[in-house]
């Protein structure tokens, strides 16, 4: 299985980059509760697995955390988010996917699915 596209080293580190500086309010929310191990592990943000990037990322569980916004509902972009889980996959990566509403809704409710996937 191949990525779907290729970029340079240099293009990957300047995507992470203006990932890390336009985060959603969502991705905001839930980093403050994930920076400083707040929930006993370290987690990086915008973090490239091979040519994806992912908005979390927590490499001691191997546990990577996507939010999805609206667009994520559209059949195509479902099609592709399979095909990306797969992918990471095969890598040995779990990945949580949460809805940017689910952050806005009840944070702590997607915080408990985050600290049940880490004692795993």
């Amino acid at each position: 299985m191949k990525p779907l596209f290729h970029l340079q080293v240099s293009e990957m580190k300047d995507r992470r980059k203006d990932l890390r500086n336009n985060m959603t309010g969502e991705e905001k929310q839930l980093w403050k509760q994930l920076q400083r191990s707040r929930l006993g592990f370290k987690f990086i943000r915008q973090f490239s697995i091979d040519n994806y990037v992912v908005d979390f990322y927590c490499p001691a569980k191997r546990l990577a955390i996507e939010l999805d916004g609206g667009v994520h509902s559209k059949a195509s972009q479902q099609k592709y988010d399979k095909y990306r889980t797969r992918y990471l996959n095969v890598f040995n990566i779990r990945i949580l996917r949460f809805y940017n509403s689910e952050i806005t809704r009840d944070i702590s409710k997607v915080l408990e699915q985050i600290t049940f996937s880490l004692l795993d």
